[in-house]
């Protein structure tokens, strides 16, 4: 059986509907997992019953984070909020970590991940950080408009095996402090965080760009995809499904 990789949808409040990019299951299936499509509920229990029909979790992107999440007023920079999803992905985020189900945040997703392991975000980076780069291209999305630094001895390190990458840009938030037991495994060359993850023996990586649009044009952004499955394979193993 193929490891299920599970993967959170984002919401339309005007149309009441779920909905997730196609780009997102097929990266899964292409580095050999079998995507699960993961709408939030109400009920308690599904932070239970999810995990357990999982094997790797996929935080994906989407709007900004409400900022009463890390203990903030909103500033006018903060964009448009679903305070369900929030709750949930959060809650969710929250109850993987302690599991040790691998789990990837991309974009908003890497954002969530580390609200919940108790770190926090720049609501705007565009106006709480002088200097930054264009963060919210105008490219196509699969086109890599900015750098980022990989940190020696990490996870991403050893997935890209290089040490500076080019990749797109989708966003204005973005991982401020850190989380406990996390580190910062990229940065672009304003020093925003590109990319987190977990200094524990589980797999837990959040990146701020967008792989599941790059790997069709260039294959080493597959790897993070790949990583995520190897990990959650091993997971499966460990848990005797």
């Amino acid at each position: 059986m193929l490891p299920v990789i599970g993967i959170t949808c984002a919401w339309d409040e005007e149309k009441k509907q779920f909905f997730l990019s196609r780009f997102y299951t097929e990266a899964v299936e292409a580095a050999g997992g079998f995507p699960l499509l993961l709408p939030y509920t109400k009920r308690e229990s599904s932070l239970h019953i999810f995990p357990e029909l999982l094997d790797g979790l996929i935080l994906s992107g989407g709007g900004d984070v409400d900022p009463v999440h890390f203990g903030e007023e909103p500033l006018p920079g903060c964009g448009e909020i679903s305070p369900e999803r929030d709750k949930y992905e959060l809650d969710l985020a929250r109850r993987v970590l302690s599991l040790g189900l691998p789990v990837l945040g991309i974009c908003r997703g890497a954002q969530v991940l580390n609200i919940a392991a108790g770190g926090d975000i720049y609501q705007d980076i565009f106006t709480q950080v002088s200097g930054c780069l264009k963060h919210q291209q105008k490219a196509p999305r699969w086109s890599p408009t900015h750098g980022i630094i990989i940190e020696e001895n990490t996870r991403l390190a050893r997935i890209f095996n290089a040490g500076v990458m080019r990749v797109n840009s989708f966003h204005h938030q973005a991982v401020r402090r850190l989380a406990p037991g996390f580190i910062v495994s990229a940065r672009s060359v304003d020093g925003i965080i590109e990319a987190v993850e977990s200094t524990g023996p589980g797999f837990a990586l959040g990146v701020q760009w967008h792989p599941e649009t790059m790997w069709g044009r260039d294959g080493r952004f597959l790897g993070i995809f790949a990583a995520l499955v190897d990990a959650s394979r091993e997971y499966k193993r460990l848990k005797g499904r």
